[in-house]
């Protein structure tokens, strides 16, 4: 099977560099519309058979642009991660507040202030992939259209490369093409190119 991962095109909050996670259900901005429709038509994202999204708005207005006449299903697991306290607030909003900082000190590898940790996040995501392809027979070529952090979590836990998270960072409208394939009953990703 072919797997086609995007990230959604950029919102409001994007441009902003704010925490945007799965508390913030915000739309595409303007550029962020026009950014995808400009890769589009550059041919840069390959036809699939079927699309899995996360449910939240951007995610739809973004596989609903680039793959328009496409059966789409919701993945409710590949939601981002819940940020808490920080959602919907850049990094200077935050500057000074104790629980920022709290969590800068820790590298960022403690939980979100009333909201999900690291751990639980990657986990949920990974999940929800595993327990589409055990429900599910997946045609051969499938894009998932997600958010950033969705595709971090799955890259790190399955691509064959083992990159630390935040390698697979990448920016909006961009993503990944991989092959995947069951070894000794384990996902591998295999030959991840970027899509840019």
């Amino acid at each position: 099977m072919e797997f086609v991962w995007i990230r959604h095109g950029m919102t409001e909050g994007n441009r902003k560099k704010k925490y945007i996670g799965g508390r913030t259900d915000e739309g595409l901005c303007k550029d962020g519309r026009e950014m995808l429709l400009a890769k589009k038509a550059a041919g840069i994202y390959p036809e699939v058979e079927k699309v899995y999204v996360s449910p939240m708005k951007r995610c739809l207005e973004t596989a609903e642009l680039l793959y328009p006449d496409m059966e789409r299903q919701i993945i409710s697991g590949f939601r981002e991660c819940d940020f808490g306290l920080f959602e919907n607030k850049n990094a200077e909003e935050l500057s000074g507040t104790l629980e920022y900082q709290s969590w800068i000190n820790g590298n960022g590898k403690g939980a979100f202030p009333e909201g999900e940790s690291p751990q639980g996040f990657r986990k949920r995501s990974t999940d929800a992939l595993l327990q589409l392809l055990r429900e599910e027979k997946l045609p051969e070529r499938s894009a998932f259209v997600v958010h950033g952090g969705t595709i971090m979590a799955v890259f790190a836990e399955f691509d064959q490369e083992k990159k630390g998270f935040y390698d697979y960072h990448t920016d909006n409208g961009c993503g990944y093409r991989c092959k995947a394939v069951w070894q000794n009953d384990k996902l591998a990703l295999q030959g991840c190119q970027p899509v840019k």
